[in-house]
C-alpha cells in the first residue's frame, strides 16, 4: 500500500455531548488498508473530552500526543499530556483512561489500536458495557453485527424460554425447566 497523506482524509465527527465527549477523527489505519492494527488521528476542541471512561476486554490502546495539552483519567489517578508523550493501555479493567482537553488549544493525538473483535467495552462511571461483533471498535460501523450496550444491573441469567422450539420443549425435548429451583426468577420482569 501507498502512504496515506492525512490532509487528503475528512475529518468525521464522533460522540455527541450527551455521550461525553465529542471528537473529530480520521481513520488513517483504515485509509492505508489496515486490517489488525487500526491508527485513527483525534482531536479534541478546548473543554471536551473524548469518550466516557471505559476500558477494552479485547483491544489494547496507545495514544502518542501531537499537539496541545490535556489530561487523562485513569484507574489509580490522573496525569498530565502535553506533545511528545506516549500512553499504552492494556486490554481489561487496567486499562481504563478517558481523554479531557482542558486547555486553551485544539489536542491532536494520535490512538493506536489493535483491531480484535468481538469486543467488550467496560464504563465503570455507568455501570454499562458495551458488545461489539462484526467490525471492532473503530472499525466500519456498517459492516457490524452487534452494537449495543447493556447496564450490568439488568444483567441475569440465560433466559429459560431459550432455544425451545414452538412446543415449549428445549432443545433436549424436556420442558426447559431443566434443574432451576422453583421461583428463581420470581419477581423478575
Amino acid at each position: 500500500m501507498k502512504p496515506v497523506d492525512q490532509t487528503d482524509l475528512d475529518w468525521e465527527r464522533t460522540g455527541d455531548e450527551d455521550e461525553g465527549g465529542v471528537v473529530r477523527r480520521k481513520r488513517l489505519g483504515a485509509a492505508a488498508g489496515g486490517e489488525a492494527l487500526g491508527c485513527s488521528l483525534h482531536e479534541l476542541p478546548p473543554g471536551e473530552g473524548s469518550w466516557p471512561y471505559h476500558w477494552h476486554a479485547a483491544n489494547e490502546e496507545a495514544i502518542y500526543v501531537l499537539a496541545g495539552r490535556g489530561v487523562v483519567r485513569l484507574p489509580d489517578g490522573e496525569a498530565r499530556l502535553s506533545p511528545g508523550d506516549y500512553l499504552a493501555r492494556p486490554a481489561g479493567p487496567e486499562g481504563a483512561h478517558r481523554v479531557v482537553n482542558d486547555g486553551d488549544e485544539p489536542l491532536r493525538y494520535l490512538v493506536l489500536s489493535t483491531m480484535r473483535e468481538p469486543d467488550v467495552l467496560g464504563y465503570p462511571d455507568a455501570d454499562t458495557v458495551g458488545v461489539y461483533a462484526g467490525s471492532p471498535p473503530g472499525g466500519d460501523e456498517s459492516e457490524r453485527d452487534v452494537d449495543a450496550y447493556f447496564r450490568e444491573a439488568d444483567a441475569g441469567g440465560f433466559p429459560t424460554d431459550a432455544g425451545r422450539g414452538g412446543d415449549g420443549a428445549g432443545s433436549d425435548g424436556e420442558s426447559g425447566d431443566g434443574d432451576r429451583d422453583a421461583g428463581e426468577n420470581e419477581g423478575e420482569g
